[in-house]
């Protein structure tokens, strides 16, 4: 049975160790610099600033979008090549913003092409922001 077609959205993705950390915010926030922090760190590239974004047995799958497959835009450098992944489930939302709480219990719920996810809130100005990317990854997100 062939499910939907994907649906482009717009954000970020990396996989680390075979999971996707999606990454979204307003333009400016800081969503490629942290997608280069994670890849200088060991993660994979999935697509920058724009995914499709697939089902399958529940999960939420990130795919590269065709016509960014592969780049990822650098500020002041331009859209520059690198290794893309083909696909990754999504196992953690990342928001980045500027009034995200300071703790947190849980990890809040988000829905993308129906499929609910966990979703938190990091501060975008913060100096470790790809360690607290990886920490958010291996505390919140999805097995």
């Amino acid at each position: 049975m062939i499910g939907p077609p994907p649906l482009p959205h717009q954000a970020t993705a990396v996989a680390i160790a075979g999971r996707a950390l999606m990454i979204e915010g307003p333009p400016g926030a800081g969503k490629s610099s942290l997608a280069l922090a994670l890849i200088d760190r060991g993660a994979v590239l999935v697509g920058d600033d724009s995914l499709l974004l697939a089902t399958g047995s529940g999960r939420l799958l990130a795919r590269p979008h065709p016509r960014t497959r592969g780049l990822l835009e650098l500020r002041n450098l331009g859209l520059l090549p690198y290794p893309a992944c083909e696909e990754a489930p999504v196992a953690l939302l990342l928001t980045l913003d500027p009034q995200a709480p300071r703790f947190i219990e849980q990890a809040d719920s988000a829905t993308r092409a129906g499929i609910a996810i966990p979703q938190v809130r990091l501060w975008p100005g913060s100096p470790v922001l790809a360690l607290r990317a990886e920490a958010a990854l291996r505390h919140y997100g999805r097995g």
